[in-house]
C-alpha cells in the first residue's frame, strides 16, 4: 500500500536565529530530516512531500533534498500568503504564514494517498513510525495521533506551542493550541489571554505535529479555511492549525482520531540552545545500535 509522508518545513526559523531545517546533529552531517526520512523508509513510507518556501527552495534542494531523490520519491510543494482560494486577499499588512492547516493544504495536487504530517525540526523516532504506518491500512478510516507526554517535549531555553490533548478510550477527543508553555520544575505552565498563570502537570499528553490522515482531509481543509479566513483572515497574526481542523471533525463526529501513544524519546530544535542535546542524544540512540554512523551510505 502506497503512504506518502509530508513534511512541513517552511518555518521561519525566527526564534532559532537561521535555517534550522538543514543544521547537522547526526555525526555524518545528518539533520533531523535525514532521520525521520531513514526511519519512514523504513516503516513502509514511499514517497516524500516537502512543504517549504520558494525563497529557501534552492538551499534545501541542495542541502536536504537532493540526497533523499536515490532512496525515495520526492515532491515539493509551497506554502506561501497568497496562495488563497479565489476572491480572498493577503491583507497588505500581514507577514504572518497561514499556519500547520493551510502548510498541509498545500499537498492537495500531490498527495493520493494516505499520508503522515510530521514538523521538519522534531525528532520523533522510529517507533513513532512504525505505529503510524501500522496505522494507516487499508479498511481503517480512523485518523490518527502520534502522543507523547507533554514534559518530554519542553525546552530548557524557552516557551513552547503544544497541541495539549483530552482523551477517551483511546481516542481524542479535543486537542488545543496552547502558546508559551513552560518549564517548572518537573510540571509547566503558561499564561492565559486573560494574563493569568495555568498550572500544567507535565503529564498530558501532547501533539507534537505527527498525524495520520486520509486524502479526504484536503476538501474539509479548504472548507474550513475558507471560513477561517472570512472570519479571522484580516487579523494580521491568526494562523489556521491542523488541530481546530482535527476538532470540528470530531465534533461534528465525521472522523475518529486514535491517540498512538510513542515509546520513542522526542527531540526538538525550538531554540538554537536546544542543538546541543539533540546531537547527544542521537549520539545515544547510534551508541544502542538504533542508527548506523552514517545513514545514507
Amino acid at each position: 500500500m502506497n503512504k506518502s509522508l509530508l513534511i512541513l518545513a517552511a518555518g521561519m526559523g525566527s526564534r532559532y536565529g537561521g535555517l534550522k531545517q538543514i543544521d547537522p546533529v547526526g555525526p555524518s552531517g545528518e539533520t533531523i530530516i535525514d532521520y525521520s526520512v531513514y526511519d519512514a523508509i523504513r516503516a513502509g513510507f514511499d514517497q516524500l512531500v516537502f512543504v517549504i518556501r520558494r525563497d529557501i527552495e534552492s538551499a534545501f534542494r541542495e542541502t536536504v533534498g537532493n540526497r533523499f531523490e536515490k532512496q525515495i520519491a520526492v515532491q515539493y510543494v509551497f506554502q506561501e500568503l497568497n496562495a488563497l482560494p479565489a476572491g480572498f486577499q493577503v491583507p497588505p499588512e500581514r507577514q504572518k504564514p497561514w499556519g500547520t492547516g493551510h502548510a498541509i493544504l498545500m499537498a492537495a495536487e500531490v498527495i493520493r494517498e494516505p499520508f503522515a504530517v510530521i514538523n521538519a525540526d522534531d525528532f520523533y523516532g522510529a517507533d513513532s513510525f512504525r505505529i503510524l504506518s501500522a496505522h494507516l491500512q487499508p479498511g481503517n478510516p480512523d485518523y490518527a495521533m502520534t502522543g507523547f507526554v507533554l514534559r518530554n517535549t519542553l525546552s530548557e531555553f524557552g516557551s513552547v506551542a503544544r497541541g495539549v490533548c483530552q482523551l477517551s478510550d483511546g481516542f481524542l477527543e479535543t486537542v488545543t493550541e496552547i502558546v508559551g508553555i513552560e518549564k517548572d520544575g518537573a510540571a509547566a505552565k503558561y499564561k492565559t489571554d486573560a494574563g493569568t498563570i495555568q498550572a500544567l502537570t507535565g503529564d498530558e499528553i501532547v501533539s507534537m505535529n505527527m498525524w495520520g490522515f486520509h486524502p479526504a482531509l484536503f476538501a474539509t481543509l479548504r472548507e474550513q479555511f475558507e471560513i477561517f479566513l472570512r472570519t479571522r483572515g484580516s487579523e494580521l497574526k491568526s494562523e489556521f492549525y491542523i488541530p481546530s481542523v482535527v476538532n470540528h471533525l470530531i465534533q461534528t463526529g465525521q472522523k475518529r482520531v486514535k491517540v498512538l501513544p510513542s515509546r520513542s524519546k522526542w527531540f526538538g530544535v525550538t531554540y538554537r540552545e536546544d542543538r546541543p542535546f539533540v546531537i547527544a542524544g542521537i549520539r545515544e540512540l547510534i551508541r544502542q545500535g538504533e542508527y548506523p554512523e552514517k545513514l545514507w551510505a
